[in-house]
């Protein structure tokens, strides 16, 4: 049987699956359909909205904004925990972007005139969309760091 020397441990080749590193397909699963759901309802939201298209631009772009910096800050932080190098005004720039975005949306939500429920609906979709794109950036980032170790 082969093993695989990682991280001064020895592991079967056989035992990847049980890696406690490596996401396991029910995370993965969930993941993507916090991130779907997340996104998809806040659509549909907009999409019913009593509201004006160029309101309704507003909140999906930023939605696209959201999910795009939290990405980047999922990233840029896994890359300086990893030892890889980031700029400082990249990292800085994700951040911002990340604060923006959430900033952005607390402002057009508090200024709109819809009713407190519609409010909140659009800040939980839109917090629940914005996780799960951090959790499935870390769940692919996690798969494929796992898979490159045991090659």
């Amino acid at each position: 049987m082969e093993t695989v020397k990682t991280n001064n441990e020895t592991h079967k080749k056989n035992e990847i699956n049980r890696n406690p590193l490596k996401p396991t397909p029910a995370f993965i699963g969930a993941s993507w359909m916090v991130l779907f759901i997340g996104t998809i309802s806040y659509c549909v939201g907009l999409w019913n909205a009593a509201m004006q298209l160029n309101e309704k631009g507003y909140y999906f772009t930023i939605l696209l904004f959201g999910l795009f910096a939290v990405i980047s800050v999922q990233k840029t932080v896994r890359d300086k925990a990893e030892g890889l190098e980031v700029t400082e005004l990249y990292y800085g720039l994700a951040w911002f972007a990340t604060i923006a975005s959430i900033t952005l949306l607390v402002i057009g939500l508090w200024n709109a005139d819809l009713l407190l429920s519609e409010k909140g609906f659009y800040g939980v979709s839109f917090i629940l969309a914005v996780y799960g794109a951090i959790a499935v950036q870390k769940n692919t980032r996690d798969a494929k760091l796992i898979d490159n170790l045991y090659k």
